[in-house]
């Protein structure tokens, strides 16, 4: 065999040991305890949003008045 066919042979068996190991590592372990129904992102899960510091003067629509007093009448 020429040099050429073992080069090729030697770096095929590289390039399937290397791809073998990347699937390996970026598997995600399987635990017996784990449970299945997250969505993956991790962390503990905050149930109300942030509470944000708005400059005076500026309030969210949801804290302004619940209703609308009726403008005055105006005669002509």
């Amino acid at each position: 065999m020429s040099i050429m066919v073992v080069d090729m042979i030697v770096f095929g068996m590289a390039y399937v040991l290397l791809v073998y190991l990347v699937m390996t590592m970026i598997r995600p372990a399987h635990k017996p305890n784990k449970n299945r129904n997250d969505d993956g992102e991790g962390g503990v899960e905050t149930v109300n949003p942030p509470k944000i510091d708005l400059p005076p003067g500026v309030i969210w629509p949801s804290d302004g008045p619940k209703t609308k007093k009726p403008a005055p009448t105006v005669e002509v």
